[in-house]
C-alpha cells in the first residue's frame, strides 16, 4: 500500500526562538542560585577552620558531603563542644532528606544509567527545588544540570578561600556568618512549605529544637526535632480517625432517623388504607 508520508514537522523561526528563550530563562534561574547560594560555602570555610578542622578536612567535607545544612550542623556540633558520634548523626539525619529528593527527581529527569551515580552527588535542597519548578523533562534536566555545576563548583572554591582566610577574619560569630549557612537553607524551605500539615512538622521542629538546646548536649537537639514528623503524623492520623468516627456515627444517626421517618410514614398510610377499607 503507498500513500503520501506526512513530513516532519520542522521548527520555525518564531518557535525556535521561544524555545531558546525558554533554555535561557532556565539557565538564568538556574545560575542565580548556584551563584547566591555557592558564595555561602566562604561562611562554611570560615566557620569549620573556627570549629578546630583542618583546611583539608574543611574541603574534603565540600568536596565528598556537599549538602550545605549537614555540613553546617556538623562543624556546629563540634564546636559547641559536642560528641563527633553525635554531631555525624545530626548532619546524617539532615541530608536524609536529599534520599526523598532522589526518589522524586529519578523519576522527573529519568537520566541515563551511567551519569545516575554522579548525579545523585548533586541531589541537594537547590538542584531539587530548581529541577521540580521546571514545566518539562527537558527543562528540569538543564536547570538540574546547570544549578549543580555552579553550586558545585562555586561552594567548593568559596569554601577553600574561607578556610584560609579565616585567620585573617578572627571569630566569625562575631561576623555573623556562623547563621549564614542555615539562614540561606530556611528560605529555601519556607516556600516549600504549602500545607498545614508541613508548616505543623516545620513549627514542631523549631519548638523541639529550641527547648533542647539549653539541655542536652550539642547535635542532641537536631536529632530531637526529627520527631516531629512522626508526632505530626501520628496526631493526624488520630485525628482523621476520630473525624472517620464521628462521621460514622452522624451517618448512622442520620440513617436510623430516616428509617424511623419511613416507618411512620408507611404505618400513617396502612392506617389509612384500614380505615377506607371499613
Amino acid at each position: 500500500m503507498t500513500g503520501e508520508q506526512t513530513p516532519p514537522r520542522t521548527a520555525t523561526p518564531a518557535r525556535a526562538q521561544a524555545e531558546g528563550r525558554s533554555d535561557a530563562a532556565v539557565v538564568r534561574d538556574a545560575l542565580g542560585v548556584g551563584v547566591a547560594v555557592g558564595l555561602s560555602g566562604f561562611a562554611f570555610g570560615v566557620t569549620s577552620a573556627g570549629a578546630g578542622l583542618t583546611l583539608l578536612q574543611t574541603c574534603a567535607l565540600s568536596v565528598l558531603v556537599f549538602t550545605g545544612a549537614s555540613q553546617f550542623a556538623l562543624v556546629g556540633a563540634l564546636a559547641a563542644g559536642g560528641n563527633p558520634l553525635t554531631a555525624a548523626a545530626g548532619a546524617f539525619f539532615l541530608g536524609v532528606r536529599n534520599a526523598f529528593y532522589g526518589l522524586r527527581l529519578s523519576q522527573l529527569l529519568r537520566l541515563p544509567r551511567a551519569v545516575r551515580p554522579f548525579a545523585a552527588h548533586w541531589v541537594i535542597d537547590e538542584t531539587s527545588v530548581v529541577a521540580l519548578a521546571q514545566p518539562d523533562r527537558r527543562s528540569a534536566r538543564i536547570g538540574f544540570t546547570v544549578t549543580g555545576l555552579s553550586l558545585y563548583a562555586l561552594w567548593n572554591l568559596t569554601t577553600l578561600l574561607g578556610a584560609l582566610g579565616a585567620s585573617a577574619l578572627g571569630d566569625p560569630d562575631a561576623w555573623g556568618l556562623d547563621a549564614a549557612g542555615p539562614a540561606v537553607f530556611l528560605a529555601l524551605l519556607a516556600p516549600m512549605l504549602r500545607t498545614t500539615l508541613e508548616r505543623a512538622v516545620a513549627g514542631l521542629s523549631v519548638v523541639l529544637a529550641l527547648v533542647c538546646h539549653p539541655l542536652l548536649p550539642a547535635g542532641v537537639p537536631v536529632l530531637m526535632a526529627a520527631f516531629a514528623a512522626p508526632a505530626v503524623l501520628a496526631l493526624h492520623g488520630l485525628r482523621g480517625t476520630g473525624g472517620r468516627r464521628t462521621a460514622r456515627t452522624a451517618r448512622t444517626a442520620r440513617d436510623r432517623t430516616t428509617r424511623d421517618r419511613t416507618d411512620r410514614t408507611e404505618g400513617t398510610d396502612r392506617m389509612t388504607r384500614d380505615e377506607e377499607g371499613r
